[in-house]
């Protein structure tokens, strides 16, 4: 997450990683969806998006805004999504 007052302001960088959730990447589609949007509208996304990778997006979500306020001692209504990314992680064998 990050936050803008201005146009010609730089985005302030608070984030949150999540690793080993096993899951697909394309499994989380919904992560295009909250590129770039305030914090206040990335919540009601991922709270009425039926998708089950919603969860762990919104955990992080959570946990990016708490390190924002705490850490950097931002505004929750000034935050926004200024970059959101799923990678692959490693796939187990199966027996």
């Amino acid at each position: 997450l990050g936050y803008k007052e201005g146009k010609a302001e730089p985005y302030a960088g608070a984030n949150a990683t999540g690793r080993y959730i096993p899951m697909f990447a394309n499994k989380a589609q919904v992560i295009d969806q909250i590129h770039e949007h305030s914090y206040e509208e990335t919540l009601m996304i991922l709270e009425l998006t039926p998708y089950e990778a919603c969860d762990p997006i919104l955990k992080f979500v959570y946990s990016a805004t708490a390190n924002a306020s705490n850490n950097m001692s931002l505004n929750e209504a000034s935050l926004v999504v200024s970059k959101a990314e799923v990678n692959e992680g490693p796939t187990r064998k199966k027996n």
